[in-house]
């Protein structure tokens, strides 16, 4: 009996959660007919990619910054790696190396070099203002209406930039914040990337992730020839440009040319920004030699484009062979449309990033060509 009350209890107790779980019927978003249910999806699909889309653009400020942060990590993760051909040691001691080797450095220009260039920067706004004043003058006698006030708004436009980067980064916080975001991101991708890599691996389906560490491994290699030889020309540009400028004219009679250390720095900084940055440099450099005379100036022009040719006909053409070879209209067009979109971070991640479209393109034309087969997770060097 007892067996019986309990078996019957359960049956009841069953049929009780039966009924309380009865289906209630029909949702009322439920489509009974089979067009408007798959046409529904479809739009709930495009809705989805639109508002995907839509994030993309609110968020790719920050974008943009983690993108310049695996930039700054790949070029020490190419210092590491040179380190291992020598030093058999651990990956995270070779990354601390580098790191102190790089902060060494700047410590170095800032205390040794410190002095001489900030005198020579305090000095540098008042000879560019004069300079544009007399080319102002002599284009007015010329009969060409310019302002003073039209060269300014067009610099300082150019020099602010309309990109969301500037607005909303570097107004809130400054452009000294965004470049620490982006080596402390930077650090923590170059300590150890296999993680992050395994992180966004996860997220692609299984049978595409042989492409995707294939490319990966392709774009990795790329970037760090690529600035491996952008830091190898700013080097050369910054050190060949203050050799000239210091020195070099006393070969021909010419006193050397004023602030010859800070144009120097200039020139190598901005030969980061392809193009552009060769062009600003130039200017000053012909602004600030002018100001010691016709003869300084001309002189100024001819080193200008002594180091721009043998950079571009003989640093650049080696540099592509090893790394990804882009056509100069090409950049030149990124720069200029990510610069406006981002300011100056913009148009100075703009090569690297085509660079890496380039070769994401590449191998994928590839793969699907079945020319190359696809690799597995690669090892930390």
């Amino acid at each position: 009996m007892t067996g019986t009350s309990s078996g019957s209890g359960t049956d009841s107790a069953s049929k009780e959660d039966l009924a309380y779980h009865d289906d209630p019927g029909a949702s009322p978003t439920y489509i009974d007919n089979p067009k408007l249910r798959f046409e529904a999806s479809r739009a709930l699909v495009w809705g989805l990619v639109i508002g995907l889309l839509w994030l993309m653009v609110h968020i790719s400020q920050s974008l943009l910054v983690i993108f310049g942060a695996m930039v700054f990590g790949c070029m020490v993760d190419g210092g590491s790696r040179l380190l291992a051909k020598a030093l058999p040691i651990p990956r995270s001691l070779r990354v601390a190396i580098v790191l102190v080797l790089v902060t060494a450095f700047f410590i170095w220009l800032g205390y040794l070099a410190g002095s001489q260039i900030s005198q020579q920067a305090a000095q540098f706004p008042a000879i560019i203002n004069e300079q544009l004043g007399r080319a102002i003058a002599f284009l007015q006698s010329k009969g060409f209406a310019i302002r003073t006030a039209d060269i300014q708004s067009f610099a300082a436009s150019v020099a602010s930039g309309v990109g969301t980067v500037t607005r909303a980064i570097g107004g809130i916080f400054g452009g000294l914040t965004t470049l620490v975001l982006i080596i402390i991101i930077g650090i923590y991708f170059a300590i150890d990337p296999r993680i992050y890599e395994r992180g966004v691996a996860w997220m692609v389906p299984a049978k595409h992730r042989g492409a995707f560490y294939d490319t990966l491994s392709h774009q990795a290699y790329t970037l760090r020839r690529l600035m491996a030889g952008r830091l190898v020309g700013m080097a050369f540009e910054g050190f060949f440009t203050w050799v000239m400028l210091a020195f070099g004219g006393m070969l021909i009679g010419i006193d050397p040319v004023p602030m010859a250390a800070l144009l120097g720095l200039l020139t190598g900084l901005l030969a980061f920004i392809p193009n552009i940055g060769a062009i600003i440099s130039g200017v000053l450099m012909v602004l600030v030699g002018f100001s010691g005379g016709t003869d300084m100036g001309l002189y100024t022009i001819f080193v200008y484009f002594l180091v721009q040719n043998f950079d571009g006909y003989v640093l650049v053409p080696l540099i592509a062979k090893k790394t990804v070879d882009l056509a100069p209209a090409l950049v030149l067009s990124a720069q200029l449309i990510f610069g406006v979109l981002f300011g100056i971070l913009g148009l100075a991640l703009a090569d690297p990033l085509l660079a890496m479209i380039k070769v994401a393109l590449e191998r994928r034309s590839a793969l699907r060509k079945g020319e190359v087969e696809p690799v597995t997770a690669p090892e930390p060097a």
